[in-house]
């Protein structure tokens, strides 16, 4: 099979003998890869055995991110299984753009095609461009594997030379990895910023998705900053326009609970309370830790930690709770004497502004006994400090 390209042994996958394999490796084991290679050689092209293995392990990689029942349907590239947006976020995004009135979209960098099946789903007309053909080819089959392709137009082009005009928003995806791994810059993206920014401006509507650690000084004027969070941890940032430009959001999944900023000055810092609050990370990147203060009735354990504290407890969406039964200046060994003394032997541990390791505190401590503590290792005005407590159960 000599000059065969990567396009061509993907679209041998599609074949009914592609997906027969395929379908069979659906629970294999990676760590019997060697033994299951050697025997579905004697049946099949080394080249499609190869293929369909990779495409096996792609499928288990996705399966966080789409759940199981899209995951082994569709197809992947080992860039695009990294760079999928999680379908719940997609379906998030999706979502505000139908309630925006939009019936149409152009996907611009549309990868595997994540974005634009959330967005079909939510009965949205997409074009999803990629300039990779074996990339466009994966959304190609990915639509035809829901039964969205009615929907969703793929097109394999350089997304500066397609025109936008007759679509009702732009939603640019630009790749944030290169060869060396993940791309800080953003006019290093491919495309850069600069240029995603210039054509959702001449938009009537427009999503950039973009990575949650962006500066907010490099938020241009005109765009509503939204960090979203699934599960607790932040999957990304989005620039909204034609929302509310300026605007600052955190949008926490799966409740869709949305805080959004209100100027606030930031809080006073004060003694710790009873109560310890942690924001969510998504709360925490949009600088809207003075909104949940404020809810609280808290303020700050210190000037640059993300700790609210508060006398009383309060429910949030945006903060988890947990009541201090001590706090004490960082000191391992009154730390360790503590804990044997309550018999402490189930153990959790969190920091936020120490140098120091909760797998070096676990070790250093050996925790024994029934007893459940949490240790938060941060500083308190100043100084390093151990707050000892437990998680308020909502």
């Amino acid at each position: 099979m000599g000059g065969v390209t990567a396009l061509d042994i993907f679209q041998a996958l599609l074949t009914d003998e592609g997906l027969e394999l395929l379908a069979s490796l659906r629970d294999h084991d990676p760590s019997q890869e060697l033994a299951v290679a050697t025997r579905l050689r004697r049946e099949h092209s080394p080249e499609l055995v190869s293929a369909a293995i990779g495409q096996a392990r792609l499928r288990q990689r996705a399966v966080a991110k789409f759940g199981a029942d899209d995951a082994y349907r569709m197809f992947f590239t080992p860039h695009g299984v990294e760079q999928s947006t999680r379908a719940s976020v997609g379906a998030h995004r999706a979502a505000r753009l139908k309630e925006q009135g939009v019936t149409s979209v152009a996907d611009l960098c549309c990868g595997n095609g994540g974005d634009a099946i959330a967005l079909a789903r939510a009965g949205i007309s997409v074009l999803a461009v990629d300039r990779d053909p074996l990339t466009a080819e994966v959304a190609r089959a990915n639509a035809a594997a829901l039964g969205l392709d009615a929907l969703i137009e793929v097109r394999c082009a350089d997304v500066t030379e397609v025109d936008p005009e007759p679509y009702d928003a732009v939603f640019v995806d630009p790749a944030r990895r290169g060869g060396r791994g993940r791309i800080f810059d953003p006019e290093a993206y491919s495309p850069p910023l600069s240029w995603a920014v210039e054509t959702a401006l001449a938009a009537p509507r427009a999503a950039l998705k973009i990575a949650p650690g962006i500066p907010h000084e490099a938020v241009p004027a005109e765009a509503e900053a939204e960090w979203i969070s699934d599960g607790g941890d932040v999957k990304e940032a989005v620039l909204w326009f034609g929302t509310a430009p300026g605007l600052r959001r955190a949008t926490l999944l799966p409740s869709g609970a949305a805080l959004t900023g209100r100027g606030l000055p930031d809080p006073e810092v004060r003694g710790v309370g009873r109560y310890l609050y942690e924001p969510d990370g998504a709360v925490i990147r949009a600088h809207l830790v003075a909104e949940v203060a404020d809810e609280l009735d808290g303020g700050l354990v210190d000037e640059t930690i993300a700790y609210v504290t508060a006398d009383e407890l309060r429910p949030t969406p945006y903060a988890a709770a947990y009541e201090i039964t001590d706090e004490l200046p960082f000191n391992m060994k009154k730390l360790k004497a503590l804990l044997r003394e309550r018999g402490v032997g189930n153990l959790t541990v969190k920091k936020r502004g120490s140098a120091v390791e909760p797998e070096e505190v676990r070790r250093k401590v050996k925790p024994q006994g029934p007893a459940s503590a949490t240790v938060i290792l941060t500083r308190v005005a100043g100084a390093p400090t151990m707050l000892i407590g437990r998680p308020v159960r909502a």
